[in-house]
């Protein structure tokens, strides 16, 4: 009997050649649907033999080789796919009944490029962004559908529907399996760095549930991220996301206390930031910026949080420079969610009021009007002009519009704070 070590083990290293397995058979196959399931055929042959015969030298040659004589099987069933099975066999005829030491090489030069191919396809723009998101973590994450809904606080049932419809999708779409051209590249990249930012995003601010944050979501939204960079490493938006995600994830551990409450970015212990992620992240924005991405989205916010994790303390934040990089992602990415960020910064910089006088022009944005964070960031900047009264009516309503029990909790004591402060100390409105 296998002991629980070995198990995993073996486990683990299967969910790592998952997303390259599924990425070469999609290669030969051309559906993705029929390359899951012949990948789960290879995954269930490995957990049946190596626990008695170990694992072998090059794990993922194995799954291919098993999973690519599935495949043969499946096209002899059907004569529709003859050409297919004709070509899928020459291949390993090519390669030979046993794993020679050139297939390490031919496996992953070719299987790098089928990854990249996989990325596109799963983020392709013809897909919700929901199914996007679901697909990704399913082929690339290796995430199982109970996995995924746990992570988003969705039924099963809703995430498996979400998958079985991309793919059907993507087949009725007839969406090839290949890298975009240089045309089309740059709209369905920008839909891959999306998914990989809408992961993370879940996983720093949860919207949901009883955590303020998932970490593991964010884990492999920066494995993700990392494995584009190397796939794609030309393309400056690339790397300006990975250092977004990595100087970003560098702040987890101080995000909480030993509670799990929220701790606020200016409260937080910034000993506890991970100095090693920040280096990393700080290495990735200098790439993003030597091939001329300095105005790209995703880089212009790793500066932002690159001006963080340069302060060892609060105190010596470079707010002005911050909000600079704010009015020039404004100007990029025009956003109300940008100009709300811009205002905190205005404010750090050049006093609460001024920041206010930003956020009071964004309260009749429609994208704002049940944002918990306005009404939030409106409440704090009140607070420290002494308007304790309006602020703590604003935390009431930040409360009241978040879905995240965390968030609401903190919402609830600011208000009381203001509450606590506000008694016969009002400061008079300007």
């Amino acid at each position: 009997m296998t002991d629980a070590r070995t198990q995993a083990a073996i486990e683990t290293v299967i969910r790592m050649e998952s997303a390259r397995l599924i990425a070469g058979l999609a290669h030969y196959t051309r559906d993705i649907g029929l390359a899951e399931d012949l990948a789960q055929d290879a995954v269930v042959a490995a957990l049946e033999q190596w626990p008695a015969d170990g694992v072998p030298r090059n794990p993922g040659a194995w799954l291919m080789t098993v999973a690519k004589r599935r495949a043969i099987d499946e096209f002899r069933r059907s004569a529709e796919l003859q050409r297919k099975y004709a070509q899928i066999g020459r291949a390993l005829a090519a390669e030979g009944e046993a794993v020679t030491p050139d297939f390490d090489r031919v496996f992953r030069d070719e299987i790098d490029d089928d990854l990249l191919r996989l990325i596109f396809t799963a983020c392709h723009p013809v897909l919700p962004v929901p199914a996007r998101v679901a697909l990704t973590l399913r082929l690339l994450g290796g995430l199982t559908t109970t996995e995924i809904a746990r992570a988003y606080l969705v039924p099963e049932p809703t995430i498996a529907q979400r998958i079985v419809r991309a793919k059907k999708t993507l087949a009725q779409a007839a969406v090839p399996f290949e890298v975009p051209g240089q045309q089309e590249r740059p709209a369905r990249l920008a839909s891959v760095l999306e998914v990989i930012y809408l992961i993370f995003n879940e996983g720093y601010s949860a919207t949901a549930g009883d955590d303020w944050m998932r970490p593991a979501l964010c884990a492999e939204a920066v494995r993700l991220g990392r494995v584009l960079a190397q796939l794609a490493p030309g393309e400056a938006e690339v790397h300006g996301l990975v250092a977004l995600l990595e100087i970003q994830a560098s702040r987890i551990p101080a995000r909480t206390n030993q509670t799990g409450e929220p701790v606020l970015l200016l409260d937080q212990d910034r000993t506890r930031w991970d100095r090693l992620l920040i280096n990393r992240g700080l290495a990735a924005l200098d790439k993003a910026v030597s091939l001329g991405g300095e105005r790209g989205p995703y880089t212009l916010q790793a500066a932002i949080a690159a001006c963080h994790a340069r302060a060892f303390r609060a105190a010596e934040t470079d707010w002005p420079r911050i909000v600079g990089l704010y009015a020039v992602l404004v100007d990029v990415m025009p956003s109300p969610v940008v100009e709300l960020n811009r205002a905190v910064a205005v404010a750090m910089a050049y006093g609460p009021q001024a920041g206010l006088d930003v956020v009071d022009q964004l309260a009749a944005e429609p994208a704002l009007r049940n944002y918990h964070l306005l009404p939030s960031v409106r409440g704090d900047l009140l607070r420290k002009l002494g308007r304790n009264s309006e602020a703590q009516a604003e935390f009431e309503r930040a409360a009241a519009l978040t879905g995240n029990e965390q968030e609401r909790r903190l919402s609830e004591r600011r208000a009381s704070e203001a509450a606590a402060e506000s008694g016969g100390n009002e400061a008079p409105r300007a």
